[in-house]
């Protein structure tokens, strides 16, 4: 948890004493305060109060909420129906405890018929003081964030998936599907398809959802942006990544699609100071992109500087945890020695990163199937991802990369590149028919 968060803290007219005292309490620890009201004793409805905090941690202007009503039930209800709440609402102390550590709770919700004001403030110390920190209970809140995104899917007794689109996958299921993909894939001569292994793993669906549809040029035009977002939903890739400052553009002509929005941070040169990539990161995740991409300070890994490197990197990964959104850390491996490349490595993993990639298509050089290959074994202990960028032009590219370990693509050509995997797919069909 990052030192000195803001708190969003309301209730209804049953709870406002408790809240009021609260407010003084948590000031206290140490942290900003945000009222959302009730203010006065006056008969009020709770679902108003609930809303308003969990909107403000949702957006990520808060870190936690605390809400109190005279059960704690309503409120509860009332904020996880906002996209990115998960509000527990908690009588004691080990239900505080265990609302951070086993789900990621971010809002807290007590009831003030069922807890002294003495008892509301012991719980809400340890909900503030508690992380989630084991890999089993991550993964378990990621499944809630699928199912809250529609893409959670269960299988039936009769074999059909229900619960999401089957094509709509998790990077979980992304994840799975690249091992998969690594253990047919052979190495390639002759060009795409023709490896029969390779043929046996494509399918053009599935690796379209492994796929950041990409345009980073500097002189790219607003027709740019929306055409790129055209063949984004046209082709349902995974997301389309493109500039901060083209993210509220994107989030508006992607809207009622499946296709999300990554934005990169500190591009292309990493060389902007850590706050001014964590604000960068704040605003675009405002702006509605769900995915943050940003530029390691190379000069200071090459310096042996890893302390800021690492200070660098929190700083984003932090304002993403915050937002509810994945990070992923560029290494620009081009410009850097192999011993550098496990040293960033290293440093994402400590920082909590959900993914590193390779390049920003801008240097020297982009993605290698070596770079991607010592990535991905450098960082199997936390299994991040790995995103392979630059220079991921063909199918046969792009495969070589995920037989290497990628579990993301990035490409500015993947129309091109699915078009190549569905002719491989048609002819393996012939073949078969």
């Amino acid at each position: 948890m990052k030192r000195n968060p803001s708190i969003a803290i309301g209730s209804d007219h049953g709870g406002f004493e408790h809240k009021e005292q609260l407010k003084t309490f948590i000031s206290s620890l140490g942290y900003e305060v945000r009222d959302c009201g009730t203010y006065s004793k006056d008969s009020v409805d709770y679902p108003i109060f609930a809303f308003a905090a969990a909107q403000l941690v949702a957006s990520g202007e808060c870190s936690f909420g605390i809400v109190v009503d005279g059960a704690g039930i309503g409120s509860a209800m009332a904020a996880n129906k906002v996209q990115g709440a998960r509000a527990a609402a908690c009588y004691n102390t080990a239900l505080a405890k265990n609302s951070r550590e086993h789900n990621d709770a971010n809002i807290l919700t007590l009831g003030a018929g069922q807890t002294n004001i003495e008892e509301a403030k012991s719980i809400a110390a340890v909900f503030l003081g508690t992380e989630c920190t084991e890999d089993r209970h991550k993964r378990r809140v990621r499944m809630i964030e699928d199912i809250e995104q529609g893409r959670f899917t269960v299988q039936t007794a009769d074999g059909r998936q229900k619960g999401g689109s089957e094509v709509n996958l998790s990077s979980q299921d992304v994840e799975r599907i690249a091992d998969r993909v690594r253990q047919l894939i052979a190495p390639k001569e002759g060009g795409p398809g023709s490896d029969p292994a390779m043929n046996e793993a494509v399918d053009p669906a599935t690796l379209a959802q492994m796929i950041d549809h990409t345009i980073l040029r500097p002189d790219a035009l607003v027709d740019d942006i929306r055409k790129l977002c055209e063949e984004a939903v046209e082709h349902n890739f995974f997301s389309v990544c493109v500039n901060s400052s083209y993210v509220r553009l994107a989030k508006s002509l992607l809207k009622g699609s499946r296709v999300k929005v990554c934005a990169v941070v500190g591009f292309p040169l990493g060389a902007q100071p850590s706050e001014i990539k964590a604000m960068e990161a704040r605003r675009a995740i405002r702006e509605g992109a769900s995915e943050i991409d940003m530029v390691i300070n190379i000069g200071a890994l090459k310096s042996g500087d890893y302390d800021a490197v690492l200070k660098d990197v929190r700083a984003v990964v932090e304002v993403c945890r915050d937002g509810r959104a994945l990070s992923k850390v560029i290494l620009e491996t081009a410009l850097l020695s192999d011993d550098e490349k496990i040293k960033a490595c290293e440093i994402s993993m400590k920082a909590h990163a959900d993914y590193v990639k390779t390049s920003t298509g801008f240097s020297s050089g982009g993605a290698t199937a070596e770079d991607i290959e010592l990535m991905a074994r450098t960082v199997a202990p936390r299994k991040l991802g790995v995103k392979a960028s630059g220079g991921v032009r063909t199918f046969e590219d792009a495969m070589r990369m995920i037989a290497a370990g990628a579990t993301r693509i990035g490409s500015s050509n993947s129309v091109k590149l699915l078009e190549e995997a569905k002719a491989v797919s048609g002819r393996k069909e012939r073949t078969n028919g």
